[in-house]
């Protein structure tokens, strides 16, 4: 399942650069999109602002097909406290427009499965594709408010993974 979350995590953030260029992260020095794997960080107290944070949860397998088809659920998590020249009063307006960017990067709701341990990058013979966000109800924490999306993702399992 690695070269599935690879593989959409990328897709992610190759659309979200094409969306929204303005939206960044400096992580290890480096200024990328914003948009990050958890498990691929170190660990934080606070989930960082304006940025999205993708989060895997639980793993299924249906192995009555020819190929199994695995699944993994990835919640996607995202929170603003607004602007400073506004003093933070237009966080809802900022919460919406990352709503609308989420549901851009998720269309189309596929991508091709990529192998990205080897150098260069192998594309591999299945795609991964995935459900429409199930978004949770905002969470008013303070200054800050938070959104979630869930997405389950799904692959088919090839030779050698």
């Amino acid at each position: 399942m690695q070269n599935a979350k690879d593989s959409f995590y990328m897709a992610l953030r190759t659309r979200l650069a094409a969306i929204n260029p303005e939206r960044t992260v400096m992580l290890r020095g480096a200024l990328r999109p914003g948009i990050l794997v958890e498990e691929a960080e170190a660990p934080y107290s606070q989930l960082p602002n304006d940025v999205f944070v993708l989060r895997w949860l639980g793993l299924g397998a249906d192995l009555d097909l020819d190929s199994t088809m695995v699944a993994e659920e990835c919640e996607v998590i995202y929170q603003t406290c607004g602007t400073l020249s506004f003093g933070g009063l237009d966080r809802g307006r900022l919460l919406s427009e990352m709503d609308e960017e989420l549901v851009a990067m998720l269309q189309p709701f596929t991508t091709p499965k990529v192998n990205y341990v080897t150098q260069p990058p192998v594309t591999m013979l299945t795609q991964v594709f995935w459900d429409e966000p199930v978004f949770t109800p905002i969470v008013v924490q303070r200054d800050r408010i938070t959104r979630s999306a869930k997405i389950t993702v799904y692959s088919y399992q090839e030779q050698g993974e």
